[in-house]
């Protein structure tokens, strides 16, 4: 039996694959595995892609389940999951670079210690500096702290810790756990396109006892928003996840405070684009605005 699946999805960022691949295989994880890489769409790469396979297919398996359109980030990685051959899965981000033997670090540590259901790496920027990866479940005031209180600055929304720390979330850039894991609960929920899909997961797994860990032994640098389209993109995914988020796992009171709270960052943050007539802020804020209903 293959022993670990990394599943990578792309979307027309075939050069970032082809990195990410190679930083994998030079990693030289210690163990049976194989990769699953799902492209979502991105069809006039689709050669490109078939190129970097027969670089490494002799190394390791590599296959390709090719969509005829973006069906999101979460949907992707449910159709790999489905076809996984080994026992754990890695999810793992496009746009990420393996370093040292960090792979095999963080699947040992999975699969030795017992009470970890699910685990994850520290992400790092492209200068090698911690990228914050890990955190509570957005309740409303943790929610308030990254909206108006630049949160990450003040170790309120996410966190980046020197030692293994059990945590609410970790970043989906990262995961590794058990197949039966991932399965048990049902996968990623498809009615998230892009971005919050892993701390709604993680919500669920929290309530089935599982629990996830921050391992940072294990490192890999992340650039982070790599596959989204354009700069409002992630912005406006944020918004619907939250949305969704609250209206499935937290009460009608909280969803509506978490309604103010969207409107008014998005008020504010179209009246300073007006005022510092800057396209960017006025274009996604307006259309953050809208999202909100």
């Amino acid at each position: 039996m293959t022993d670990l699946t990394i599943i990578i999805v792309n979307y027309y960022t075939n050069k970032l694959l082809e990195k990410c691949i190679s930083s994998i295989v030079h990693s030289n994880p210690q163990m049976n595995y194989e990769i699953i890489v799902v492209d979502n769409g991105s069809k006039s790469d689709i050669s490109y892609q078939i190129s970097v396979f027969r670089k490494y297919n002799k190394k390791i398996s590599i296959s390709l389940i090719q969509n005829k359109e973006n069906v999101g980030f979460g949907k992707a990685d449910n159709q790999a999951a489905k076809q996984a051959k080994g026992e754990y899965i890695l999810f793992l981000n496009v746009d990420t670079e393996v370093l040292d033997d960090s792979i095999t670090k963080l699947f040992e540590f999975v699969r030795d210690t017992p009470n970890v259901s699910v685990a994850g790496a520290k992400l790092l920027n492209v200068d090698k500096t911690d990228q914050p990866s890990c955190g509570p479940f957005y309740s409303v005031p943790v929610t308030f702290g990254m909206l108006f209180l630049k949160g990450d600055h003040i170790g309120l929304t996410r966190w980046s810790p020197n030692y293994v720390k059990q945590v609410d979330w970790i970043s989906g850039a990262c995961m590794l756990m058990k197949k039966k894991t991932f399965e048990s609960l049902g996968g990623f929920d498809e009615g998230i396109f892009m971005y919050m899909e892993e701390i709604e997961f993680l919500h669920r797994a929290k309530n089935k006892q599982y629990q996830t860990y921050f391992y940072p032994d294990a490192r890999m640098v992340h650039i982070g928003a790599a596959a989204s389209g354009s700069k409002k993109t992630p912005v406006l995914n944020i918004y619907r996840g939250l949305l969704y988020y609250y209206q499935k796992h937290r009460s009608p009171g909280e969803l509506l405070l978490l309604k103010l709270m969207l409107k008014t960052k998005a008020a504010i943050s179209y009246i300073l684009g007006v005022l510092a007539n800057n396209s960017y802020l006025r274009e996604t804020y307006a259309k953050a605005y809208t999202v909100v209903g």
